[in-house]
């Protein structure tokens, strides 16, 4: 794949594009963990202004996506201000450049933009590179939650979102 400038733009959650990549993140859970992700997410839950979702271009192809979905006190094991990541991937081609991390920022600045105090995830042991992604940028593990809290190989992570 070539190298050019990377663009990281706001698309709806069933946005095509969108949709694209979350199948083929749902596919490198089937390899790695011998199932899809059976969050049960949807469109409305990642619109603006309680949700959020990325997609990465790279010389215009989609290549890397994730986004945010706010929680808040009162779902057990989130606070007030909460936002959960959900569906961050790279397509295997595109990875290593760094394109995970540019995803990251951008849900970390538009989740606090939003008034979201904390940012909240789930990963297994089977993603090891996304396990080291959150711990290098200053995740770190937080209580579980959601339908994987009690799944033996889930790992949950945190972080404050400065004001």
């Amino acid at each position: 794949m070539a190298v050019g400038p990377v663009e990281i733009l706001v698309r709806a959650y069933d946005h095509p594009d969108a949709t694209k990549l979350v199948a083929e993140v749902q596919q490198e859970y089937v390899a790695r963990y011998g199932g899809p992700d059976e969050t049960p997410t949807g469109p409305a839950e990642f619109a603006p202004p309680r949700g959020l979702f990325l997609v990465g271009y790279l010389d215009g192809a989609p290549v890397a996506c994730g986004g945010w979905r706010a929680h808040d006190g009162g779902e057990p094991g989130f606070r007030d201000g909460d936002a959960e990541l959900k569906r961050m991937y790279v397509v295997p081609e595109a990875r290593g450049r760094g394109l995970a991390r540019r995803v990251l920022a951008e849900l970390e600045r538009t989740a606090r933009g939003a008034g979201r105090r904390r940012l909240v995830l789930e990963t297994g042991t089977g993603q090891p590179e996304a396990i080291a992604l959150y711990e290098s940028a200053g995740y770190a593990e937080v209580p579980p939650f959601g339908l994987y809290a009690c799944a033996p190989g889930s790992r949950y992570f945190g972080r404050e979102l400065p004001s």
